[in-house]
């Protein structure tokens, strides 16, 4: 009896486990009729026929049964010419901001051609030979996250050189809503290329709509682009994801909390690279007033991270579960109060903090003490005069 109630208890600690965690990140289940672009193979497959195409995609161009794109398409006798890697390369295994080299790719001996470092923009010579660019890319809603920057230069390069671009539309984990202050255009850079928030609520289908409908590309070109749209999607649902969008990103709780740590990237604070939580916790060896401790070391995700090898006081919110459907602050400015190192300045010399911000704003209120609540109410307008164009691209219900 005692063995019974035990195995009992156990079993529904396991399903209450489960429920939460459903609630978190829920894999939505074959009846609710969910699927990617990438699974709706009837609508592509016959406008890549008999095409020469290009394809810009990473470890996350999956099909439901895990199955590549790459691979998919091959088997289906589409001519892919040349995949296009983007940061964190074709098979995703580069650290954030290493030189992504050109290749082969092992497996089906297409070429690899590389969209980071030098050549962030596909060269006309790249293009050359191609009907179309297929780009399916598992984005995370995030401005300062570079897949969309690469779409933008693709599409640009695209309407130059007369190729159609083909988004296969993906889940925004941070979808359905909008926060944090918007880019000015004196900052605008590969970590923010457009006048929009740090989450602007658009999956990356959308985004590339409303790249193209603004006639925000260079000189107001605009590309040919045909959107896979995903089918049953819902913008406040939560979707699970087939495989990490880039190495330190490695599950839905650093995704849930990257929009608001990504922060300390431009700080004398560590984001947690260097650990097996990437931006699920944070801390430095100048912010010992906190309670939780780690020491960043060489990663197969961070060769060289922040803070290698330093003892870091800070906070482990690796237990936080809250599906967070806004930017958290509280984090940051604790940091700030608590930093104590009068040698350096919180914020890293390069300002790249301002880059990630998308104007030096942030970054003043910070010093001058400003509350949250303060801070927030500051970026109002900005975001109500991004709603009304980012009304306009939505393709999916709430």
């Amino acid at each position: 009896m005692n063995l019974n109630f035990k195995i009992r208890t156990l079993v529904l600690i396991c399903l209450i486990f489960l429920g939460v965690f459903n609630q978190y990140y829920s894999q939505t289940s074959d009846k609710d009729g969910f699927k990617t672009g990438a699974d709706r193979a009837e609508l592509y497959l016959p406008l890549l026929k008999n095409k020469t195409i290009g394809i810009v995609t990473n470890q996350t161009g999956l099909l439901n049964d895990k199955t590549h794109l790459v691979d998919f398409l091959v088997k289906n006798n589409i001519k892919i010419k040349t995949i296009f890697a983007p940061e964190h390369g074709f098979r995703g295994d580069a650290d954030a901001g290493e030189k992504v080299k050109n290749g082969v790719d092992v497996k089906t001996g297409i070429p690899i051609v590389s969209l980071y470092g030098p050549n962030k923009k596909p060269k006309p010579e790249q293009l050359k030979g191609l009907d179309i660019v297929v780009f399916d890319i598992q984005d995370v809603g995030v401005r300062f996250y570079t897949y969309i920057s690469t779409l933008t230069y693709l599409m640009e390069a695209g309407a130059e050189n007369n190729v159609e671009i083909m988004v296969l539309d993906r889940p925004n984990p941070h979808d359905g809503y909008i926060d944090g202050p918007v880019l000015k255009k004196k900052w605008e850079s590969f970590v923010g290329m457009h006048q929009v928030p740090v989450v602007y609520g658009l999956t990356i289908g959308e985004y590339g709509k409303m790249v193209n409908g603004e006639k925000w590309l260079k000189n107001g070109v605009q590309a040919k682009y045909t959107l896979i749209e995903m089918q049953n999607y819902h913008k406040k649902k939560r979707y699970s994801i087939l495989d990490k969008p880039s190495p330190n990103l490695p599950n839905d709780k650093s995704i849930n909390l990257y929009p608001s740590l990504c922060f300390f990237e431009g700080t004398q604070v560590s984001a947690g690279r260097g650990t097996d939580i990437p931006f699920q916790v944070y801390g430095s060896p100048w912010t010992k007033d906190l309670p939780y401790q780690f020491t960043p070391k060489p990663t197969s995700g961070a060769k060289d991270p922040f803070l290698n090898g330093k003892l870091c006081y800070g906070e482990d919110l690796s237990s936080y579960s809250k599906d967070l459907r806004e930017l958290n602050l509280e984090w940051l400015i604790k940091a700030y109060k608590n930093y104590k190192n009068p040698e350096q300045d919180f914020f890293l010399k390069n300002l790249f903090f301002d880059k990630l911000a998308g104007s030096d704003e942030l970054r003043k209120q910070i010093i001058a003490g400003k509350s949250e609540k303060e801070i927030k109410f500051s970026w109002k307008t900005d975001l109500d005069k991004f709603e009304k164009i980012r009304k306009k691209y939505i393709v999916y219900k709430d």
